[in-house]
């Protein structure tokens, strides 16, 4: 899905970009809610980036990538943590791209999300370059994935995250009071 935000573009450089996990939900501009085989997600952009908050029944994951002031929380390379019956991990890309260049990225990437039916791009009145989108599938290993990517036209940079959250594997416990010679026994 496209659509055009109804604000100024308010994210000044890459650099001001943030990341947390865990915030309460932002003010979105847009948002588009999907159902991944269980999993609810609903992508937002926010007047100053994006937020992703998902519902699975291993547990809930809000993430935020956006210019929020007083944040001392700035743009990781990665992240990986354990959270719960959970795992996140969390990659961060900054490109600064050639003039002809950036438009054509920014064009491909306007086109892949916009007709996508997990996809949400949103662009900025008045450059056409300048947008915000993300696009979430379930993999093969039953995880959820996103990626983002946020356009800087003023710097020709580009910003792209990537971000897998999936539940724990469990190894099965040996019952109290066997050792592996009394289980060969048993077998």
């Amino acid at each position: 899905m496209l659509t055009t935000l109804k604000t100024a573009y308010s994210d000044t450089r890459a650099g001001d970009l943030a990341w947390a996990l865990g915030r309460e939900p932002l003010p979105a501009l847009a948002s588009l809610d999907l159902e991944l085989s269980g999993a609810k997600v609903q992508l937002r952009l926010l007047g100053a980036s994006h937020q992703v908050l998902l519902d699975e029944t291993y547990g809930g994951c809000s993430e935020t990538v956006a210019c929020m002031p007083g944040s001392s929380s700035p743009l990781p390379v990665g992240v990986s943590k354990q959270l719960g019956d959970w795992e996140y991990e969390f990659a961060a890309r900054v490109e600064t791209l050639s003039p002809g260049s950036f438009r054509g990225r920014a064009q491909e990437l306007l086109a892949l999300v916009a007709d996508h039916p997990h996809g949400l791009a949103g662009t900025f009145p008045g450059n056409p370059h300048a947008f915000t989108a993300l696009l979430v599938q379930r993999d093969t290993r039953n995880q959820v994935q996103w990626r983002t990517w946020h356009s800087y036209p003023q710097e020709h940079r580009l910003v792209s995250t990537r971000t897998r959250v999936g539940g724990r594997v469990r190894r099965p416990r040996s019952p109290v009071g066997r050792d592996r010679h009394s289980e060969r026994a048993l077998a």
